[in-house]
């Protein structure tokens, strides 16, 4: 396991390395930005379902994203996203985009659709509209959610998806356990405010996301949103006593794993990015590291939970 992952962090190296691109001229902007997160591990409606799993709608001017479609554990039908995308008024039918930030169960609909590079919405038949889908790795909906007009774009490398809003291409990293991983994130251009870089698992670190969005943009950082996974002190998917997230969310060994530092390197790299809206989804970082941010950022916090949209 040792050689694997020694192995698997030279090669995420050399590909970060590797990966300079140019710097986008001329960018487009929206007017107004709305993060609704439907799935995540927190919510202040009671009716609302939640599990440690990601699904956000991003509603920049009138294109709509659908950044990942959660985890549906239990492998129910209807799943918690659709249980929710019903709860708060979400037709599947106007979403415009498809983004999937990385290929692990807890953003794909489930360890089913990770073995297999699919991506479900429930299990169970769903209409799922023909529309693109930006994946950093080959992917396709699952036969329930089958739909043979969906376009799959696959790359590595920084994407348009509409006027001002971005994919800014994958960042690897090794991770013990997982393997070699791609993971992508979003960039939204708010007018008279600069970037929202919104993340779904933060594997990449949100120090080389940040990094990733100067290489782009001329353009400030408003505000970082979504999941960083710090499961410091207390994690969200237990096996046992086993907190695996803290064992797979790092390239070190797991006697070395996430730590405390690591979050507090990654305050002090939003604190230099001077954010003006931070929000940690609670899906892969622990409440010990949730209350550090808000002690960091104060009033330019906001809490992640299912159903309360964050207006930008």
């Amino acid at each position: 396991m040792f050689i694997k992952l020694w192995m698997d962090r030279n090669r995420a190296e050399k590909e970060r390395n590797a990966r300079n691109y140019p710097r986008i001229e001329n960018p487009g902007s929206v007017s107004s930005l709305t993060v609704l997160p439907l799935i995540d591990f927190k919510t202040s409606f009671p009716e609302a379902k939640t599990e440690p799993g990601v699904s956000y709608l991003v509603t920049a001017g009138n294109f709509k994203v659908l950044m990942d479609v959660g985890y549906n554990a239990k492998r129910e039908h209807p799943s918690p996203l659709m249980s929710n995308m019903k709860l708060f008024g979400v037709n599947l039918a106007e979403i415009n985009a498809l983004f999937i930030s990385h290929l692990h169960l807890d953003h794909l609909g489930g360890s089913k659709d990770q073995r297999k590079h699919t991506f479900s919405l429930s299990n169970g038949p769903v209409d799922f509209p023909p529309i693109p889908v930006y994946s950093p790795l080959p992917v396709k909906p699952s036969s329930m959610n089958f739909n043979p007009g969906s376009e799959i774009h696959v790359s590595l490398d920084p994407v348009e998806l509409a006027p001002g809003v971005y994919g800014l291409g994958s960042i690897p990293r090794a991770l013990y356990l997982m393997g070699y991983t791609e993971e992508q994130a979003l960039a939204v251009n708010v007018v008279g405010k600069g970037l929202v870089l919104i993340i779904g698992c933060g594997h990449q670190t949100v120090e080389r996301v940040i990094q990733r969005a100067e290489q782009l943009f001329d353009l400030p950082i408003y505000g970082i949103i979504g999941g960083l996974h710090f499961p410091v002190h207390g994690g969200r998917i237990m096996i046992g006593p086993v907190n695996i997230q803290a064992i797979v969310g790092s390239d070190r060994m797991p006697w070395n794993g996430i730590n405390e530092n690591d979050v507090y390197r990654a305050i002090r790299a939003i604190e230099d990015a001077n954010a003006k809206i931070v929000s940690l989804s609670a899906h892969d970082s622990s409440d010990w590291a949730i209350d550090q941010f808000k002690k960091a950022f104060g009033p330019a916090y906001q809490d992640l939970l299912v159903g309360t949209p964050i207006e930008i």
